[in-house]
């Protein structure tokens, strides 16, 4: 089965247990180790894709280890109690001292032929040959042996959410309760404990870092929020190698064994496990959506043709019947004819008889000739479909034999300008790209741009200001097109980027902060100088915050700029202030200063009510420990917990000189976070604090020379 396939096929199981169609009780064989034959405890998963206890590893190991040390040992096949295993024969030693090549070729010829951990010499690293119980073929560990193996937390919660149905209505008492113990009511996933009201009360009080332990419905399964690689043990899981099909860290795939495989990002390939079929019934649902837009559109247009064309018709009919409607008025003109020959005077009769002769010969020629003044037929009006309903007969599912790219999310963004990255599976089956974009706009739909790309990346410019853009890509190759990707949705700034550099003159204090040869980076370091000052830091004082702006002011119009804060930093302060502030700032004692001496937009106690209302000539938020915090404000909540979020990876600074306003952005969904008024009567620079240890990084803008920096990367 392909891959595609298999995942497809996991996908809808997982989807049948999500919808309650398949219970606990029928999938009991699945739970079962082939090994010991009883519920699978801790079980790891084999390269193979099947799954084993972790005990039953290192017992089935142990045992090869004895049967191969001790041929002869009547006793070496009695080791393990769960899996009878036969004496070692010689066809076995001898497959054994074959070489790997030769070896992995064999495969089972027996029922249960099993192969032992080989050496060829002291300098061949060993790696260790183990035989699956659930598939009887041998499968390599690799150096690493069962250390490098990955424990199947999916399968494990299975196994629990058994063994609660199993034990119906058995409660999961308390942990911490004295005796007797109560039922709990709650599982703490980071204190791998579970409690009862009162304990949990009393082990995680309000306003602590405990408070913020993640807690769920009594269980006993707790496993660890984050997977670590066994390769790396330091890196975490971020990747899913699509050609192994296990998870991987990004070292496995810049310079180990995955180096050159295609892997993709994890949220991608859990999408793409449980939503394969949802997802395909959504696309195949919007391209007959399609279809049938265009042809609703296409009988509005011929049905408009006919009536035109119809009414077209009417009016010349309607013209031509009221000429010969005067015609047959002329009837009359036969017998007046008849009275005429009547008359016996010469003269009179020669005086009316040219005009009488005139009007019959204009009356009988326009009857001779009378035709209808329009088609009457409407045969040019039938709609010809045959060759549009053999093409409909023959609808079916794309294949042109070129994968779709993908956008990379995380290596897309917007700033100055857009830069859009994508992947494709096989980068040397394309001969070109096509990327198309268009302004997302409520009231009318945009038609998409295209733009041909040789690379796998683009950078586009003169977008508008805030405003949403769809991004999407597709291969070619010579004349043939894969399909379109997955659209990528950013939004871009609400004014023009502004550029700028640290100043490296004004203010700038070298001792405590340091700025790197481009003056985009500044860090803050605690160092010899501070513990030098520690005997003036008193009770209630805090050290100083150092401060340094931005080398070019604002005096007018709109103007945007981003930076990130190192998740390190302590206590880090981003915002605007006026020239006549920073000198004063600038001017004041540097060592020591009282935190009601210092006022900012309301951070600081002693500031934080007498700044309500009034405009002041700047404005700083408060960011470090990760999280941001939001100044206190009337017209909103004033708990913690809503002035508190979460720190963004890189943070939007909007400032409205004329209207005298300000705004934090978050820049991954571009979502205003604070805004509020300042006073713009004075020339307004980008101001920074810091103190204590922290890193500020100014967003560098998107550019040719950008572009060619990621390339290299």
């Amino acid at each position: 089965m392909s891959e595609s396939g298999e995942m497809s096929e996991f996908g809808y199981i997982m989807e049948l247990l999500a919808k309650g169609k398949v219970t606990i009780k029928n999938i009991e064989r699945e739970l079962i180790c082939p090994a010991c034959k009883e519920l699978f405890t801790h079980p790891l998963i084999l390269p193979c894709q099947h799954s084993i206890c972790h005990k039953c590893v290192k017992e089935l190991l142990l045992t090869l280890d004895d049967s191969f040390n001790d041929v002869g040992s009547d006793n070496s096949n009695q080791s393990s109690p769960r899996l009878r295993l036969p004496s070692p024969s010689m066809d076995k030693i001898d497959r054994i001292n074959r070489p790997a090549s030769q070896r992995r070729s064999v495969g089972w010829r027996g029922h249960k032929k099993i192969l032992n951990g080989w050496k060829r010499n002291s300098l061949t690293p060993r790696t260790t040959i183990f035989p699956c119980p659930g598939c009887e073929h041998d499968v390599d560990l690799g150096e690493r042996g069962i250390n490098g193996l990955f424990r199947n937390f999916t399968l494990e919660t299975i196994v629990e959410r058994y063994r609660q149905a199993a034990r119906a209505a058995t409660a999961i008492m308390c942990d911490l309760c004295k005796p007797p113990p109560q039922e709990s009511t709650k599982s703490c996933m980071d204190c791998s404990a579970s409690y009862c009201n009162e304990c949990f009360k009393i082990h995680h009080p309000w306003g602590t870092i405990k408070a913020q332990h993640e807690y769920v419905g009594p269980t006993t399964n707790f496993r660890p929020k984050i997977l670590m690689c066994p390769e790396h043990e330091t890196e975490r899981i971020n990747m899913y190698c699509e050609l192994c099909r296990r998870p991987v860290c990004h070292l496995c795939k810049l310079g180990g064994n995955h180096a050159n495989h295609r892997v993709t990002t994890m949220s991608s390939a859990y999408k793409t496990l449980k939503c394969n079929g949802e997802r395909a019934k959504e696309e195949a649902i919007t391209h007959f959506e399609k279809l049938f837009e265009i042809l609703e559109e296409r009988k509005s247009s011929v049905l408009k043709a006919i009536d035109s064309s119809k009414k077209l018709r009417l009016d010349k009919f309607q013209t031509q019947m009221e000429e010969y409607q005067g015609l047959l008025e002329n009837n009359g003109l036969v017998g007046y004819a008849q009275e005429v020959l009547k008359e016996t005077d010469q003269s009179c009769f020669v005086q009316t008889a040219k005009q009488l002769h005139l009007r019959i010969q204009k009356a009988t020629e326009s009857l001779k000739s009378f035709r209808p003044a329009a088609q009457t037929s409407f045969e040019d009006y039938v709609v010809n479909t045959s060759k549009q309903t053999e093409l409909l007969g023959e609808l079916s599912f794309f294949s042109s034999g070129i994968d779709v790219p993908e956008i990379n999310e995380e290596q897309s963004k917007v700033y100055n300008n857009a830069l859009i990255n994508w992947h494709h599976p096989e980068k040397d089956k394309a001969d070109s790209y096509v990327l198309e974009y268009r302004k997302i706009n409520r009231e009318d739909e945009m038609s998409w741009n295209e733009i041909e790309v040789c690379g796998t990346s683009k950078i586009i410019q003169d977008l508008e200001n805030s405003s949403t853009y769809a991004f999407r890509v597709r291969a070619y190759k010579g004349s043939i097109c894969s399909p379109c990707s997955r659209e990528l949705i950013l939004h871009t700034p609400p004014a023009p980027v502004f550029s700028f550099l640290f100043d490296e003159k004004c203010g700038y204090n070298n001792e405590h902060l340091l700025l790197n040869l481009k003056r985009d980076r500044v860090e803050s370091r605690a160092g010899f100088n501070l513990l030098l000052a520690a005997e003036r830091i008193q009770v209630g004082y805090y050290t100083s915050l150092d401060y340094i702006i931005g080398d070019t002011g604002i005096t007018k119009g709109k103007h945007f700029w981003a930076f990130r804060v190192e998740p390190y930093s302590y206590l880090v302060k981003v915002g605007v202030a006026s020239s006549d502030k920073l000198q004063e700032w600038l001017r004041s004692p540097r060592d020591a200063v009282s935190p009601r001496y210092e006022q900012d937009s309301g951070h600081d106690s002693g500031s934080e009510d007498a700044c309500f209302d009034s405009s002041q000539p700047f404005t700083l938020v408060t960011i470090g420990m990760k999280k941001f915090f939001i100044p206190k404000s009337p017209t909103s909540s004033n708990e913690p917990e809503n002035r508190v979020l979460p720190m963004p990876t890189s943070i939007g600074i909007f400032l409205d000189y004329d209207k005298g306003k300000v705004s934090f952005y978050d820049m991954d969904h571009m979502k205003c976070l604070y805004e509020r008024q300042v006073d713009c009567s004075h020339t307004l620079y980008p101001a920074f604090a810091l103190m204590g240890s922290g890193g500020i990084q100014l967003e560098e803008p998107i550019t040719a020379k950008y572009l060619e920096y990621q390339e290299d990367m």
